[in-house]
């Protein structure tokens, strides 16, 4: 998974054309830990049709407010430089995830 701060974001996810998934943790959340195995196997089954990145909140706070998130783990899937669907905290499964991968991307 491509990480990406806040010097990259822009670049990587909002200027990035096609369908980006971007999974919001940070150190001290312990469920995005237990969730990152999952989102990598996931990365696999979409790879060549979703790129995947992963953003520390505790290193780019005011980035991770300006996208609205406001809960962890928070998994956010862009098309286009769009946020067009999240899943957060306690709905962010693996099997959620893939739901929502797969209703946009197919």
């Amino acid at each position: 998974m491509l990480a990406v701060d806040k010097k990259t974001f822009q670049e990587e996810v909002l200027d990035a054309q096609g369908f980006v998934l971007v999974d919001y943790w940070s150190d001290g959340c312990e469920p995005c830990k237990a969730l990152m195995p999952d989102v990598e196997e996931l990365e696999k089954k979409y790879e060549g049709k979703v790129k995947f990145a992963k953003l520390n909140t505790m290193k780019a706070r005011r980035l991770a407010i300006g996208q609205r998130v406001l809960g962890l783990p928070t998994i956010s899937l862009y098309k286009d430089g769009e946020k067009v669907e999240e899943v957060t905290k306690d709905d962010a499964t693996k099997a959620n995830i893939d739901a929502m991968i797969a209703k946009h991307v197919g």
